[in-house]
């Protein structure tokens, strides 16, 4: 079982969201899980330049590390979304990654993985960016598993730390049970249904527009 985390944190590993990413990843190590870990800090996403190429040929054409993320994406069985809340919003490193799977949303291109979500925040609002993420998650095509964050008062007080490292690791162990068990999740069933079939029945329209998307759907039709 291949699982993919993705870093949105400018200081990897060695922050807040790193420290719930850790326990979140050893455990699902623990229960069966092969991990590898891409921080967003030491490479190179760009930001979207909406030139179209992925919606045309099938690929995009920016020339950075992106293309790598997306494919080990594409092997895995699930991943994990970690950021730190910036200003109710994810960190403008993971904000580039999401804006360049604008072709994979397109494709539904994760249909039938899963995903979870890392968030840790100086003050309240991690609720908001969480929810975001699990949004991203569903858009591309996959099952929601959960997420956890929390703040810099749990973060910083020995007492209240390990609850917040524990909750990280059982929403691991979770995402791991849901791969193994094929487990689905009957109230996201209607809106993943409804955007997947939203995306075929525009995308079928657009040959001349988008020719890789549209033959996609129709093949898939």
């Amino acid at each position: 079982m291949k699982l993919i985390a993705i870093m949105g944190s400018p200081r990897g590993m060695k922050g807040s969201t790193g420290k719930l990413l850790d326990a979140l990843l050893k455990s699902a190590e623990a229960a069966g899980a092969e991990t590898t870990t891409f921080a967003l800090g030491k490479l190179k996403v760009a930001p979207c330049v909406s030139c179209d190429a992925c919606h045309k040929v099938g690929r995009c054409v920016v020339k950075d590390d992106f293309q790598q993320v997306l494919d080990a994406l594409l092997e895995a069985d699930g991943f994990v979304l970690a950021s730190p809340n910036y200003i109710y919003s994810v960190s403008a490193q993971m904000k580039a990654l999401f804006d360049r799977c604008c072709g994979p949303i397109h494709t539904q291109a994760l249909e039938g993985k899963y995903g979870a979500a890392v968030v840790s925040s100086g003050g309240p609002g991690n609720e908001e960016v969480e929810k975001y993420m699990l949004r991203f998650t569903n858009s591309l095509g996959a099952w929601a598993v959960g997420s956890t964050g929390t703040d810099l008062a749990h973060i910083f007080n020995p007492e209240k730390l390990p609850q917040a490292l524990q909750a990280a690791a059982d929403l691991g162990t979770s995402l791991v049970e849901a791969i193994r068990t094929g487990k689905t999740y009957p109230e996201q069933e209607p809106g993943l249904q409804g955007f997947r079939e939203y995306m075929r029945s525009w995308l079928v329209t657009q040959g001349e527009r988008w020719p890789f998307e549209a033959q996609y759907w129709k093949d898939r039709s």
